[in-house]
């Protein structure tokens, strides 16, 4: 597979000032390709483990000594129930992980679930978490999401990231307006100047953004 000229990754190089990238790759490329992907503005690659067409977990530990060589982080889409059985793995990785949309778990299963409990265990010992994706952990108006946002933004607030979850793929109902979702953020996080770094501080320094 060679990465000669995309539209995405032509349009991700020639904005570097304001755009970053999370890429899906195999492995065995030739290093003139990981560089390239590197000096574009890629930052990390993602596992997705929950739907089809994404990097399982049977190589993760040959991507984590890429992301180690390359200075990337590991992203994963996960269901917060399966982490008890893959905490020791991800540890283990030496590289900056990112969890999306909380755990990606029904949120009616609570703060004191196993799942989250182990969630929170790895934001707590270095891990990044996204406060995105309400709408995948329950229906409006989310009030059971509050506590759990709360909690993981308690336990680091140095290393929570908010995210629209745009275009919002694999969601086959009523699709959630953007702003909605960004609105429920101040629930989340009341303080302002905590949530300014939510927004701000935080994935400047995830994403490698000058302030």
């Amino acid at each position: 597979m060679a990465l000669t000229i995309a539209s995405w990754w032509k349009t991700l190089g020639a904005n570097r000032e304001r755009l970053r990238g999370i890429a899906v790759v195999p492995l065995g490329l030739p290093d003139r390709d990981y560089a390239a992907l590197k000096e574009a503005g890629v930052v990390g690659i993602r596992f997705n483990v929950l739907f089809g067409g994404g990097i399982g977990l049977a190589d993760l530990d040959a991507y984590g000594a890429l992301c180690r060589e390359l200075d990337w982080h590991v992203q994963f889409l996960v269901d917060a129930r399966q982490l008890p059985d893959l905490a020791s793995r991800m540890g283990r990785l030496r590289v900056p992980t990112v969890f999306d949309h909380m755990g990606h778990f029904p949120a009616a299963d609570g703060v004191d679930s196993v799942g989250f409990q182990t969630l929170l265990g790895l934001v707590r010992d270095g891990a990044w978490v996204k406060l995105s994706g309400a709408y995948r952990l329950a229906d409006t108006p989310y009030a059971e999401i509050i506590p759990l946002a709360r909690a993981l933004h308690a336990i680091a607030p140095d290393r929570c990231v908010w995210g629209s979850d745009w275009p919002h793929v694999a969601h086959w109902s009523h699709m959630p307006n953007v702003g909605d979702l960004l609105d429920l953020l101040a629930d989340w996080v009341p303080d302002e100047a905590e949530r300014r770094e939510v927004l701000v501080g935080n994935p400047a320094r995830l994403y490698g953004f000058s302030l």
